[in-house]
């Protein structure tokens, strides 16, 4: 039996030469290889510069007038003369007549300017070489260093899970989520600022870009509330690990608990100083975006086959407590109560005030009348282009009149007004008939947030207006959506919402408002340029709030 267990030993030796070696050697043999690099990166300089340094003198002697061949025998000469003192210099087949007044003459001018252009030159290359190879050393070292120490302990996220549970957790290989283009920019960037940004720097943990996606089945990574809170990119344990909690009905792993528990008691109450400031203070808004947990869904939770045909990005998904059930009476067809929009509290936890939802494709048109028409809604508010280097949103109205699964929609009459225009629409089913405004706000930038936030204020004024007058006829929620139906479309209801708040309270919690929304739709409010825009919005709103409580 011990005979057995050498001999396997042996053959894991054999099979991992690495393990069997000692670490201070492999520490020592990584350090060798290391300088072996760095000699031969400052060869290469070395040469490069000597040559560089010929090259230059023998164009100079060109540019004076000399043949090709006398100006080769001109830098032959001259390097014979610099090096004579040290080292023997034969030169083949050069003149001694040639050699003996440059020697006499070697100051003259038409041998000084070039050879002070090759110091010169020789200088800025040799200085070159020399700091790109501290910045080999500095950059081997810092990831050396940065090595060890993760090696040492563990991701801070880790640091929240129960001593009992670290063993089980830290198994687990978090990934990345994959990246979709959103809006126009990668994933998990802002609808405002939309696309191509930040790609945020990555947990240790992470995989590359290359592994997000299982090649096989082409299926989405899961994620869930599990994501380092505030980070854009979605690291995945498992939904099940032993000794959880269940919230909703949903098993949540620890880390998934510390996240719900932070969007539900989150809270940070600004007065109308306090709000002035904050809205100046990019760095404290940035840290306090960076901790609230993004909340988006896993995919696992949808056992509806082939819903993801009905979502305009895969990975941007409706959360399942909240999300919006057609009530089409086709039992044989699960697919035909599927549409990505979710239910949204307003002020003061009020349920149903408002519902977020993707801007609709080519195959969703009609389930976006559908919902219109069930929701009882009478008001659309559309925050986007169609097109913003790609197609952010179909064109789902008719010009004059259409009909989307019975219901008939016909179009008034436009008004245009600076950045948004409205239409009056009037929508029948049989012989009842309702009247719905769409509101399409133009004048958020591809890429960015506005830069002025009044006519967005503007609009939101005249939405909450228009939402309590139709409020009197028992009307539904307001729906609202961009392109993936969480930037803009949070900024826009963030906004409402604290609106209100500061009109009726004179306070403003956009913390809490911003936790609300997130757990009722995940990643509502993308990016803190987003969460700093919210920011400035309400300011500029206290203060049009205090002007007119003066008059």
């Amino acid at each position: 039996m011990g005979a057995l267990t050498q001999c396997s030993a042996q053959g894991e030796e054999e099979a991992n030469p690495e393990k069997s070696q000692n670490p201070l050697q492999l520490s020592q043999g990584s350090r060798w290889g290391w300088m072996k690099r760095v000699c031969l990166r400052a060869s290469y300089n070395v040469l490069f510069c000597v040559l560089s340094q010929i090259l230059v003198l023998w164009v100079g002697y060109l540019c004076q007038g000399y043949g090709v061949v006398a100006a080769g025998q001109k830098v032959l000469s001259l390097l014979q003369y610099i090096l004579m003192p040290t080292i023997a210099f034969p030169v083949i087949s050069i003149n001694t007549e040639d050699l003996v007044p440059l020697q006499q003459g070697f100051w003259q001018t038409e041998s000084c300017c070039p050879l002070l252009a090759t110091a010169i030159l020789g200088t800025v290359l040799t200085g070159s070489g020399i700091l790109y190879c501290l910045k080999t050393v500095v950059r081997q070292f810092s990831s050396e260093a940065r090595r060890q120490s993760m090696s040492r302990q563990p991701s801070f996220t880790y640091l929240e899970w129960p001593e009992e549970q670290m063993d089980e957790t830290t198994e687990a290989v978090p990934k990345d989520l994959d990246q979709e283009d959103i809006d126009g920019q990668v994933f998990f960037q802002s609808e405002g600022q939309e696309l191509e940004n930040q790609v945020p720097a990555l947990e240790s943990s992470t995989d590359s870009a290359s592994d997000l996606i299982d090649q096989s089945t082409l299926a989405v990574k899961p994620v869930g509330l599990q994501e380092r809170r505030g980070s854009n990119v979605s690291l995945t344990l498992d939904m099940c690990t032993p000794g959880s909690e269940e919230a909703d009905g949903l098993v949540l792993s620890p880390r998934d608990q510390s996240a719900w528990e932070y969007l539900q008691t989150a809270s940070n109450l600004l007065t109308s100083q306090k709000l002035h400031e904050r809205a100046m203070d990019s760095f404290s808004l940035q840290r306090e975006f960076l901790e609230i947990p993004m909340n988006f869904v896993d995919p696992k939770e949808f056992d509806i086959p082939g819903f993801g045909l009905k979502n305009r990005y895969k990975t941007i998904l409706p959360n399942p407590h909240s999300r919006v059930c057609l009530t089409i009476n086709k039992p044989e067809d699960p697919l035909s109560s599927y549409i990505n929009a979710n239910y949204i509290r307003g002020y003061g936890g009020e349920e149903k005030v408002y519902i977020a939802t993707q801007g609709p494709t080519v195959n969703t048109v009609s389930d976006f009348w559908t919902m219109i028409w069930q929701e009882r809604s009478t008001i659309v508010v559309m925050i986007t282009n169609l097109e913003e280097r790609n197609e952010k949103c179909t064109v789902y109205w008719p010009e004059d009149k259409a009909n989307y699964h019975g219901i008939e929609v016909i179009v008034n009459n436009v008004l245009h007004a600076d950045d948004y225009s409205l239409r009056n629409i009037t929508l029948k089913d049989g012989s009842e008939e309702r009247h719905l405004k769409h509101y399409w706000y133009t004048s958020w930038p591809d890429q960015k947030t506005p830069d002025n936030a009044r006519p967005l204020l503007q609009l939101v004024q005249e939405v909450e207006d228009a939402r309590q007058q139709a409020k009197k006829d028992n009307s539904g929620p307001v729906i609202v959506h961009c392109s993936a139906g969480i930037g803009r479309t949070g900024c826009f209801i963030a906004t409402s919402i604290c609106y209100r708040e500061l009109k009726y309270a004179g306070v403003v919690d956009i913390l809490r408002t911003t936790c609300q929304l997130r757990m009722d739709r995940g990643g509502m409010i993308q990016t803190c340029e987003q969460y700093q825009f919210v920011h400035h919005a309400l300011s500029l709103c206290e203060r049009q709030l205090s002007q007119q409580a003066e008059e």
